[in-house]
């Protein structure tokens, strides 16, 4: 279902259609991240303009797509100048993410070991990416934080999620080093106008 319809919806959604029935996990995400590299530098498809407005509390997370054949979701984030997450995971769930313009600074962490109340995490890779790359997190390889490197420019980037993401876990740094505490955060979306 489409939430807003915005020029080259429709060449969005068949390119995500024709990735995501793909046999394995891999191919579906190596196919999706070489499509929506294509589609950004391509210009193929210009998204709504509210999705370029930043919010000034928050990242703004704005549903564009959910298909109901499928199950995936289309989210456009918005990051403000310097906004970013926590260290989080996506609920286990697969997600390609392309940096529509702007540049965002990618952190992924190896999950080293972890008790009922504390994860040890250890930074693996850190990369700026930018308008036009595209980048995908295959579960148990899906924690990670996303930060706006820039102190003035918007950042938009396009979420294409394997189902609804309506929570995720996050990690807030404890005293000890490399440990931090979980929490679960139910996500809201922001309004698509």
């Amino acid at each position: 279902m489409l939430t807003l319809d915005f020029p080259g919806s429709r060449t969005l959604i068949d390119a995500i259609d024709a990735a995501v029935v793909k046999p394995t996990t891999h191919e579906l995400t190596d196919s999706l991240r070489h499509s929506l590299c294509k589609l950004i530098r391509d210009n193929a498809v210009t998204l709504p303009e509210c999705v370029f407005e930043a919010n000034p509390d928050h990242y703004a997370r704005r549903e564009l797509y959910r298909s109901e054949e499928h199950g995936y979701c289309v989210v456009a984030m918005t990051w403000g100048p310097g906004q970013g997450t926590p260290i989080h995971d996506h609920d286990g769930m697969w997600c390609v993410e392309g940096v529509w313009n702007g540049a965002l600074e990618i952190v992924q962490y190896e999950l080293l070991e972890h008790d009922a109340q504390r994860y040890c995490f250890q930074p693996v890779g850190s990369i700026q990416a930018g308008a036009g790359s595209a980048g995908s997190l295959i579960p148990p390889h899906e924690y990670h934080s996303i930060r706006n490197p820039s102190d003035s420019a918007v950042t938009v980037s396009l979420h294409v999620y394997s189902g609804p993401m309506t929570r995720c876990s996050v990690f807030q740094p404890l005293p000890e080093d490399r440990w931090y505490g979980r929490d679960v955060r139910q996500l809201g979306l922001d309004r698509v106008h």
